[in-house]
């Protein structure tokens, strides 16, 4: 018998994570292209207790995020050298689709639930602030490059509601807002 698909149990694909090589650029194609918007910029979102394949890391990216719908749409460009999933897949793939993520507010029953499918987290670490976990998830097996995400949203919650109703009437004003700058 196979394994259950490591979301199992976890609910909807909430987003669909890229890795781009300029995200300025990115953002600019999906708003013309995609018809989404508007983005929320993060130029150096606030990341800690990074640890990526068991070691800690302070890789840095900037993140643009909006929705399509319920869907969140993430743009990732890595910014340095440290090691991180973004800047392999960069370096491996270019620019893509590099995860699917759920969200939760129960984020350690999440974690156990993938552990007990045999999942093992090879990247995690707190977001915008140190209150939102994250972590990734590799399968067994990965033609596609993707790779799945657990986000934490108790306390972030709110902001993802405000972002979503911010895309779902917007009327094309301020295509791009900065924020945590």
């Amino acid at each position: 018998m196979s394994q259950p698909p490591p979301g199992a149990g976890l609910g909807p694909i909430a987003q669909l994570g890229y890795v781009v090589d300029d995200i300025e650029r990115a953002m600019r194609r999906w708003l013309e292209h995609h018809d989404v918007g508007p983005f929320f910029f993060l130029p150096r979102p606030p990341l800690a207790d990074l640890r990526y394949r068991g070691e800690p890391t302070s890789a840095a990216i900037a993140v643009a995020l909006t929705y399509s719908g319920e869907l969140q749409i993430e743009l990732i460009q890595p910014l340095d050298a440290e090691p991180s999933p973004y800047l392999d897949f960069a370096r491996r793939s270019g620019a893509g689709l590099h995860h699917v993520a759920r969200f939760t507010d129960e984020f350690d029953a999440a974690l156990a639930r993938c552990r007990a499918l045999g999942r093992q987290p090879y990247f995690e670490g707190r977001g915008l602030g140190t209150d939102q976990r994250f972590a990734y998830f590799e399968g067994e097996s990965n033609d596609v490059g993707t790779v799945n995400e657990v986000v934490e949203t108790v306390g972030l919650g709110g902001f993802f509601d405000y972002m979503r109703a911010r895309c779902a009437d917007w009327d094309g004003a301020e295509p791009i807002r900065t924020i945590f700058t």
